[in-house]
């Protein structure tokens, strides 16, 4: 089985000004630090491309910021961006609350956090490491039948998919 590497990629700084816990809502889009975090991304990604890095595929999650964040380096790259369900970011039952913290205080929320281990206000954390799992997977395969061996892939995607994925292949707790 030829060998490849797969980058996960954060998205960048969103425009985030009411502090909105964001989750899978749609429209939040990248703010000008952001964009130029994605612009640094491309560089760096096209500096490892042009020492002889064969980066053959591309993915993103189909949110907003996410989408933004993989345009230039596949502008960079010459690559599509693919866009892949599976790179989401997590389910959260706090999704569009302002102040989560403050919100936290209010007692109709206190069922939800019962399990910080699972966690019991959203997706859990072995469902969210599955998905980014088949999705690294997957890029793997794809990269290295267009590549061959040595290939890689880049996947944008968001903190806490990418965090338990990571703890998960360090075989470490999957709760931070």
């Amino acid at each position: 089985m030829p060998r490849s590497s797969v980058h996960l990629l954060r998205h960048g700084e969103v425009h985030n000004p009411d502090r909105v816990l964001y989750g899978r809502l749609p429209n939040f889009h990248l703010s000008a630090l952001g964009a130029e975090m994605a612009e640094r991304a491309a560089a760096y990604f096209a500096a490892r491309a042009g020492a002889g890095a064969r980066i053959a595929y591309l993915a993103a999650s189909p949110l907003t910021r996410a989408q933004e964040t993989a345009l230039p380096p596949a502008k960079a790259l010459g690559l599509d961006v693919v866009t892949d369900e599976r790179l989401l970011e997590a389910l959260n039952r706090f999704e569009g609350l302002a102040d989560v913290r403050g919100q936290l205080r209010d007692p109709r929320h206190w069922p939800y956090l019962l399990n910080p281990f699972r966690p019991s206000w959203g997706e859990p954390y072995s469902l969210q490491v599955r998905r980014m799992m088949a999705a690294v997977g997957d890029a793997r395969r794809i990269a290295a039948g267009i590549a061959g061996d040595g290939a890689e892939a880049v996947l944008v995607s968001h903190q806490l998919p990418i965090w338990v994925t990571r703890r998960a292949a360090e075989a470490r707790a999957l709760w931070h």
